[in-house]
């Protein structure tokens, strides 16, 4: 049986418009596949970038900026307090106290007296970096500050490069352990040994230098000083009153001199005015008188004795008497 010719011409048209039908239907579901991966990846996005502060990120509606994250530096801190107080035990005591409360100790101390007799102590205080302003506000709290100096310094590029230089030289120390197990001379192997030493000597100064950056940015300095006087500050010019002062107390001291050597001379004084009187009262009195001299005499008698020589107005006047 012959089948018409209509049917057979209406074969390959259904068969291509259900083609087509599929093409499209795959289309539409590749592109909605699309915008929805789309979708996720950018709400995904959005949520990372909320989450980590990041400009992009958005929440409620509104952009969102987080802080920087900064890296901690390193800053070795100092400070230097000149500190006049009434009781200088007692506040160091209390400076004592305070850095210990802090986390600290005290590092070094030495106390001493003037010629007034006032004591005085300077003490050296090592406290954590975090807690060093509260530290140094209660240690200036003490007594009446005279002089205070701070100083910060940013060691962090010397902290970054000594960090690497150690990774380094443990990386070279390696090598050379690895090149001795396969060393089989016995000159390569002492090459080698000496080689170590070196490097493992400069990897041991590396870890001591990075071990005292890590104790000076760790724990600030603080230097204290107490005393008992009113210390004088440097940029001070004296006046009339301490001028006039001065030369009082040069002329109490002057006359305080004079007094000792007075009192140093009298026993030596009493003694010879002593020695005197006795020598006058009564041993003198007691020693032999010595002769009265003789008249001088020659061979042929005694001198003749000088007579008077005349005068002659005398002599005239007893004339005319005559």
């Amino acid at each position: 049986m012959r089948t018409p010719r209509s049917t057979r011409s209406a074969r390959p048209v259904r068969a291509l418009t259900g083609l087509l039908l599929a093409a499209s239907l795959a289309l539409a579901g590749c592109s909605g596949a699309g915008d929805s991966g789309g979708g996720s990846a950018k709400a995904a996005s959005d949520a990372d970038a909320a989450q980590a502060g990041a400009p992009g990120g958005t929440e409620h509606g509104k952009a969102t900026r987080a802080a920087p994250r900064l890296t901690p530096d390193a800053i070795i801190r100092t400070a230097s307090l000149t500190v006049e107080v009434e009781d200088v035990p007692k506040a160091l005591r209390a400076a004592r106290t305070t850095a210990e409360d802090a986390g600290g100790y005290v590092g070094s101390e030495t106390t001493g007296r003037d010629a007034d007799g006032h004591e005085h102590t300077r003490v050296v205080l090592r406290v954590p970096t975090g807690k060093y302003d509260e530290v140094l506000t209660g240690l200036q709290g003490t007594g009446r500050l005279v002089d205070r100096t701070a100083k910060a310094v940013d060691v962090t590029d010397q902290v970054v490069d000594v960090d690497s230089r150690i990774k380094s030289q443990r990386a070279s120390v390696d090598r050379i352990r690895a090149l001795m197990e396969k060393a089989d001379k016995l000159s390569d192997v002492v090459a080698l040994e000496g080689e170590l030493s070196t490097r493992q000597a400069d990897l041991e100064a590396l870890l001591a230098r990075q071990a005292s950056l890590e104790d000076r940015t760790s724990l600030a300095t603080i230097t204290l000083s107490l005393s008992e006087t009113p210390v004088r500050q440097a940029d001070d010019s004296p006046g009339f009153t301490d001028a006039l002062s001065g030369g009082w107390h040069v002329f109490v001291a002057m006359l305080r001199w004079i007094a000792l050597a007075l009192g140093a001379a009298l026993p030596f004084a009493a003694l010879a005015a002593l020695l005197a009187v006795l020598w006058r009262r009564i041993v003198r009195p007691r020693l032999p008188r010595r002769p009265a001299p003789a008249p001088a005499t020659t061979a042929l008698g005694p001198l003749p004795s000088a007579r008077p020589v005349p005068d002659p107005a005398a002599e005239a006047g007893e004339g005319g008497r005559d």
